[in-house]
């Protein structure tokens, strides 16, 4: 049989390795260890230079979880409630009490449009003044946002372009480009790709709505869900600058 000063000093250890655990810090989100250098593209395909990519933004561990919250979040506060029953207040008619209250030998009713009555009211449906908005904070949804645009850079599924202009919004000419640049990356980019651009380009959205699976947002407009939703993204080196000014700060 156990003393009750070993059983003692056994508990007490225990306590330690809990309170040394709780303790422990949950550690910054480290760097993946890839490869941040990229090559650089013209607007034909060609490679004319390599670039190297801010560890800060392209180079954090993903958190799914967090990732997950704020996709949530930005969902959430776009949903709009559109069903809606009316109540009793609601409903058209039912001003006037439909018998006396007493001497009918019937059950005393003040409207016909009680929830109880046919045609009347709706006791706790929808309703459309629900919020259904979720709250993040700021540091927690840029933190996201880098986290998304890591794993991109993780699985090379971000292509830069040394520039990127159209002197016409020509839907013909925005797609002859991209079919050379994507011969250039050797990548399927009609898989689903998001360009964006430093600043709003008239040109550049014009000639690239009609074009399947093509989108444009520009730089300042990240967010999860437009990055999650296509699977490579198209951006020139000024979108890398206005990227690091507006959310590094």
């Amino acid at each position: 049989m156990p003393s009750v000063k070993s059983t003692a000093e056994k508990t007490s250890n225990e306590k330690k390795v809990v309170k040394a655990v709780k303790k422990e810090p949950a550690g910054p989100s480290t760097s993946l260890g890839v490869n941040l250098e990229l090559a650089v593209y013209n607007q034909e395909g060609q490679e004319v230079e390599k670039i190297e990519l801010p560890q800060e933004i392209f180079g954090l561990k993903i958190n799914k979880d967090l990732i997950k919250q704020a996709v949530e979040a930005q969902k959430s506060q776009a949903r709009i409630p559109y069903a809606h029953a009316k109540d009793r207040s609601e409903v058209r008619g039912g001003g006037k009490k439909p018998w006396r209250q007493k001497g009918t030998g019937r059950a005393r009713h003040g409207s016909i449009r009680s929830p109880i009555w046919k045609g009347g009211g709706v006791t706790f449906g929808p309703r459309k003044e629900k919020n259904f908005a979720k709250k993040i904070n700021k540091q927690m949804k840029r933190q996201a946002l880098f986290m998304v645009l890591s794993g991109k850079a993780r699985d090379n599924e971000i292509i830069v372009l040394d520039d990127f202009k159209l002197e016409q919004p020509k839907t013909k000419i925005m797609a002859q480009i991209i079919k050379s640049i994507q011969v250039g990356v050797k990548k399927e980019l009609s898989k689903g790709t998001l360009m964006i651009t430093s600043q709003k380009d008239g040109n550049i959205i014009l000639a690239a709505r009609n074009i399947p699976k093509i989108d444009t947002i520009g730089a300042s407009s990240l967010n999860v869900v437009d990055l999650l939703t296509y699977k490579y993204l198209l951006m020139s080196k000024q979108a890398i600058e206005v990227i690091k000014n507006i959310y590094l700060k």
